[in-house]
């Protein structure tokens, strides 16, 4: 009983020191029904109030192999067991599916899951072997030290891998002791699958010839490279003259201080950066990166997988490719008070007394009535400043304004009809302004997911 007292204990310590769980909440745990992931479902489930979780069995019949519906049927029941929630998908992939193929389409329905549920976490059962098998891979396929770090204990999005320090074989004897019901699966064992080979065949031929330190000195060099990329993700908040600003879905840096830098130095700033916001950049792409930030203005580059880069002014700009028109497309007031999402901004209005004097380019602004609402630039939009003569185009303002072009088709405008009351930020117009003491709509526009002064920065 030695393995079952003293393995809970070890991964309790292991948890606690690297803070892994650094809030309470939802767990989503990911069960295949193979020992690794039954022993971590019933490892947290032994110490569920200790880390303050709760915790949803979450099971995926990729419909590979023949028997994957018996399987599901068994997690069902362990979770049964458990008295836990229970999530599945059936993705009916077929025999012939890659496990690049299977594993994307695992990935993405556990984030739908967390999304629909309002999970904090995402727990995989990825082991010490698993850390080799990868750092192996990755060397054979000529990643960069990023990549040599392995697998991260840590990811975003509230991804966690608590079992990396404990091996296989452990959990396979904690499986049996606890008497869990465990599914072999095959592919595991199938050297057409690359990892396969390297589990089955490669690093048994290593170890024959080079001893049983490999794996110790593969873990190492694992360690090495990990360290190296803290330290390169560490210097970017020392580079003042990068000026990054990371966004809710992407992030900027100054353009002059990448085409400035050695090469060198810039891709792997670039890299670094791309990190931080769960893009994964490649030396030659952040290669690529590099000299795009030379472009004129305006320019776009796509670097696949729904990530892009921008030129937009001074900044080079990476983010995720944005989705056609906005949450709302238009805003028209319910009620005296309120509030609402468009696209990245949040509008809120409620009555209040008009002040002595309103500002032209603030996110506050009053309107002399009810009747306004908000909704997207339109070709020829135009307006009269507060305080100015002649009409002035809006794309010219939003140009001005050093609002990125990507941005620009999804700028909030505050219109009644075709009049333009308000751009948030930027210019209100002489149109709808109301006396000073007069009852008023006060308007307040903020963009969720970054700082208000930093969002042109």
């Amino acid at each position: 009983m030695a393995t079952i007292t003293s393995l809970p204990a070890r991964l309790v310590a292991h948890i606690q020191a690297t803070r892994l769980f650094r809030e309470p909440g939802e767990a989503i745990v990911a069960v295949s029904g193979g020992a690794d992931s039954v022993a971590l479902l019933d490892l947290l489930n032994g110490i569920v109030t200790e880390l303050r979780l709760s915790l949803v069995v979450a099971h995926v019949d990729h419909g590979i192999s023949s028997d994957s519906r018996m399987v599901g049927r068994s997690v069902r029941a362990l979770a049964e067991k458990y008295g836990l929630p229970f999530e599945l998908a059936e993705l009916q992939l077929g025999a012939d599916s890659s496990e690049t193929r299977a594993r994307r389409a695992r990935y993405g329905w556990l984030r739908e899951v967390q999304r629909r549920r309002g999970s904090k976490y995402i727990v995989t059962a990825h082991h010490q072997d698993d850390q080799v098998e990868t750092i192996v891979l990755r060397a054979l396929r000529g990643s960069a030290a990023a990549g040599l770090a392995g697998i991260a204990a840590r990811r975003r999005g509230g991804l966690v891998r608590p079992l990396l320090p404990f091996t296989h074989a452990e959990l396979v004897s904690y499986a049996a002791e606890r008497g869990l019901p465990v599914y072999d699966d095959p592919a595991n064992r199938d050297a057409r699958h690359v990892r396969s080979w390297v589990r089955t065949t490669l690093l048994p031929l290593l170890t024959e010839r080079l001893g049983r330190r490999l794996r110790s000195d593969l873990l190492e060099h694992g360690r090495h490279a990990a360290s190296d990329r803290r330290a390169w993700d560490l210097v970017l908040d020392v580079v003042p003259d990068l000026a990054l600003g990371v966004e809710r879905d992407g992030f900027a840096v100054a353009r002059a201080s990448v085409c400035g830098y050695d090469n060198a130095l810039s891709v792997a700033l670039l890299r670094a950066a791309a990190r931080r916001v769960g893009l994964i950049l490649g030396p030659a792409k952040a290669r690529q990166l590099a000299r795009f930030a030379e472009r004129p203005s305006g320019r776009w580059l796509p670097l696949g997988s729904g990530w892009t880069a921008e030129v937009a002014f001074d900044r080079l700009r990476v983010g995720r490719e944005a989705a056609i028109g906005c949450a709302l497309e238009r805003i028209a007031p319910s009620g005296d008070r309120g509030s609402a999402l468009f696209g990245d901004f949040e509008i809120q209005w409620s009555p209040a007394a008009a002040p002595a004097q309103i500002e032209r380019a603030t996110w506050t602004t009053w309107v002399d009535s009810d009747a306004w609402e908000v909704r997207l630039p339109a070709r020829g939009d135009s307006l009269v400043p507060l305080g100015g003569v002649g009409h002035r185009p809006l794309r010219r303002l939003l140009m001005e304004a050093r609002v990125p072009r990507s941005a620009r088709p999804r700028y909030p405008v505050v219109s009644r009809g075709a009049t333009i009351l308000w751009v948030p930020g930027i210019c209100r117009s002489a149109a709808g302004v109301p006396e000073p003491g007069t009852r008023a709509v006060r308007l307040d526009v903020t963009e969720h997911g970054s700082a208000q002064a930093d969002r042109r920065a």
